[in-house]
């Protein structure tokens, strides 16, 4: 049975030095973190089994989707640490998510870059965004 439900779970954005919480965020999937592996199966290998090490780690992504209004600050194309302005810019920028497992919460930041940014309006629905991060090094989980 789940412990935690995903309502509480919180996005946000680094404004000057701050992190400030994404607003209207529905679905957060990410980051999807991986590790390349890198095959070193010899002929010495008697049980028939490939042997690997762990080669370069990647970050991985963070998706998500919100209900799209241009005129806030988190979302705009003018204000800094606005989805809009970093992707436009390919500025590198600090987020964070916040898990709300426990007090202090359990939290990941990460540099990132935002990569995409897909406005959806549909004729008889609400006005959203689906966006993409690329994690950029080693996400910090505390």
């Amino acid at each position: 049975m789940a412990k935690f439900t995903g309502v509480s779970v919180t996005l946000a954005t680094e404004i000057a030095s701050v992190y400030t919480v994404i607003a209207q965020v529905r679905d957060i999937a990410g980051p999807n973190q991986s590790t390349d592996t890198i095959e070193t199966t010899s002929r010495d290998n008697a049980n028939l089994y490939k042997s690997y090490l762990a080669g370069m780690r990647d970050g991985g992504e963070v998706t998500f989707d919100l209900v799209y209004d241009p005129d806030l600050a988190t979302h705009s194309a003018a204000s800094a640490g606005g989805l809009v302005k970093l992707l436009q810019d390919g500025t590198l920028n600090n987020f964070r998510l916040s898990f709300p497992d426990a007090a202090p919460a359990t939290t990941v930041t990460f540099a990132g870059i935002v990569t995409n940014f897909a406005p959806k309006a549909p004729m008889n629905d609400a006005f959203t965004a689906d966006v993409t991060i690329k994690v950029s090094g080693r996400p910090t989980w505390a």
